[in-house]
C-alpha cells in the first residue's frame, strides 16, 4: 500500500497519479485511515499554471483535508485542431508551481485513460446557454467541458470543486449540470486574479506579444467604462464600454454583452439588478475573455 496523500502541505511538490484506479485508492486510504471525515476538494485545470491556479489551490486547501489538481488538456472541448495542439504543456514546471501552496495530489491522466475507447459518444449537453457567447464560437466546446468535468467528478469523487470567476459562462454551466444532474459536490468560484495592470490571467497571455499585451489591457478597461456608467442602464453601459473598445486596432471584438447572473442570458432593456458584463476578443492572434458583476440602476 502506498501512501500518496500527506498533510504536509510544505512538501517539495505533490504527488503525482495517472490513473483513475490509483486516484481511487489514494483516496479511499486517506479517508479509512482517518479518525474524522476527511474533505476532498478538487482543481480541475488544463496545465500552463500561473498564479490564478495558484489562487484556486490556496483556497482549496483553507477549506479541505486534501487537494487535488487535475490536469489534463481535454481535447473534447477544442474545435481546432491547431489550438489543441500548440496549448502549453509543461508537467514539471506547473509541479514546481504547486510546491508549497497546498496541492497535495495532482492528477494527471493520458488521454486514453479517461477515454480509453477513443473519445466518448456519450457526453453531457450544455443546453441554450452552452450555444450562446463562447459556445457560438466554438461549437460544442461547452459540451466537452462538462463531459471532462463530469469524468473527474466520477474519478476524484471531491465534496467540492473549485473554478476561477474568469471563466464565467463555464462557471455556470458547470453550477447548472451540478444542480440539474443532482451531483454531490460544492461549486466554489474564486474571483478572477488580475495581473498589475488589470489584465485577466490567462494560460493564453504568454501568446501575446508585448505589443499585443498592451493592446490587451483594452478589455480590463471596457469592464472599467461599462461599470461606471451602470447607475445609467443598459444602454449607456454598451455605449461606454463600445467606447472603450474602440480605436485598438490590435483588438478585434468577438462579443460584447450584458447577461442575467441566474440565466446568463442577455437581460432585457430596462432591466435593474445584478448583471454580468461579459467581453470576448481577438488580440493579434490570441482570443481573451473577461467579465466582471455590476448593478444596473441607482
Amino acid at each position: 500500500m502506498t501512501e500518496v496523500v500527506t498533510d504536509d502541505r510544505a512538501s517539495a511538490a505533490p504527488v503525482v497519479i495517472t490513473t483513475i484506479a490509483g486516484i481511487r485508492a489514494a483516496l479511499a486510504e486517506r479517508h479509512s485511515s482517518a479518525s474524522a471525515p476527511v474533505r476532498v476538494a478538487l482543481v480541475p485545470t488544463m496545465g500552463a499554471l500561473h498564479t490564478g491556479h495558484v489562487a484556486l489551490v490556496e483556497r482549496a486547501a483553507e477549506i479541505a483535508d486534501v487537494v487535488v489538481v487535475s490536469i489534463f488538456v481535454n481535447p473534447l472541448q477544442f474545435t481546432d485542431p491547431s489550438d489543441l495542439a500548440r496549448y502549453p504543456r509543461d508537467l514539471e514546471g506547473d509541479l514546481a508551481k504547486l510546491a508549497g501552496h497546498g496541492a497535495d495530489v495532482v492528477f494527471a491522466p493520458e488521454v486514453a485513460e479517461l477515454y480509453p475507447g477513443g473519445l466518448t459518444a456519450t457526453r453531457v449537453t450544455a443546453g441554450r446557454v452552452g450555444g450562446l457567447f463562447e459556445g457560438r464560437s466554438r461549437p460544442g466546446h461547452f459540451d466537452g467541458v462538462l463531459t471532462v468535468v463530469a469524468k473527474l467528478l466520477g474519478s476524484v469523487g471531491p465534496d467540492v470543486v473549485l473554478f476561477g470567476q474568469k471563466d464565467a459562462q463555464q462557471v455556470f454551466l458547470v453550477q447548472q449540470m451540478v444542480t440539474d444532474l443532482d451531483m454531490p459536490v460544492q461549486v466554489e468560484v474564486v474571483e478572477t486574479v488580475r495581473d498589475h495592470d488589470e489584465l485577466a490571467l490567462s494560460s493564453r497571455n504568454r501568446f501575446l506579444d508585448e505589443r499585443e499585451r498592451r493592446a490587451a489591457i483594452t478589455l480590463p478597461h471596457v469592464l472599467e467604462a461599462a461599470e461606471s456608467a451602470s447607475d445609467r442602464g443598459i444602454d449607456a453601459v454598451l455605449a461606454a464600454a463600445q467606447s472603450a473598445a474602440m480605436g485598438e486596432q490590435l483588438v478585434e471584438l468577438d462579443y460584447l454583452a450584458i447577461v442575467h447572473p441566474d440565466t446568463f442570458l442577455p437581460v432585457d432593456d430596462g432591466y435593474t439588478g445584478k448583471a454580468r458584463v461579459i467581453i470576448a476578443a481577438k488580440v493579434g492572434d490570441t482570443r481573451l475573455i473577461d467579465n466582471a458583476a455590476i448593478y444596473l440602476g441607482t
